[in-house]
């Protein structure tokens, strides 16, 4: 016997293959399995057994110390952060989770050049691992302002596991798109 499928079915299933572009880069194979643990609800619960916890940064000065911290230890040379704050404003429409902005200020007769960072302030109630990835792509912007091949390498210096939890971020969004979210 067949089951029918309602319009509120077809629906469900659009927003869960268009919450997988997230993986677009990744080998079919991969994508698939998300999508068999998106279509079996267990997403949560497999990120759950990765990451059981949420990160404990919630002001913008907690994140702008762990900011800082990883600064000196890896990039001492680099130029200095002027601000880092969570952003309301930036979201996953954006294309982006957080942001490297320079910018310009005229005093006076002096131009000053502060470089930001603004992460998202969605990533306020996730594992701090994925936090932290975030946070080490913006500094890398600090040197490098492409991705390329250089921008991942720094990547990968302050943060070995950089690849893995860069992927498991598009898995998290996946999960918030499609309901699943184990930290919401």
């Amino acid at each position: 016997m067949s089951k029918l499928i309602t319009s509120a079915d077809i629906k469900q299933r659009q927003s869960e293959l268009s919450a997988l572009r997230y993986l677009s880069g990744y080998r079919p194979e991969v994508v698939a399995q998300i999508g068999q643990l998106v279509d079996s609800n267990a997403l949560g619960a497999h990120f759950l057994s990765r990451y059981p916890r949420v990160h404990d940064i919630r002001t913008d000065k907690a994140l702008y110390d762990m900011t800082i911290e990883l600064k000196n230890t890896y990039m001492r040379q680099s130029d200095p952060l002027a601000k880092v704050i969570f952003d309301e404003k930036i979201n996953v429409s954006h294309h982006a989770l957080g942001l490297h902005s320079y910018v310009n200020r005229r005093q006076g007769s002096k131009v000053k050049a502060k470089n930001e960072i603004r992460i998202s302030s969605r990533l306020k109630q996730i594992p701090f691992e994925l936090l932290q990835m975030v946070v080490v792509h913006e500094l890398a912007h600090l040197r490098e302002k492409d991705h390329n091949k250089a921008f991942y390498q720094l990547c990968t210096f302050m943060l070995p596991d950089y690849h893995q939890y860069e992927f498991d971020m598009r898995v998290w969004l996946v999960a918030e798109e499609v309901g699943q979210s184990p930290y919401a």
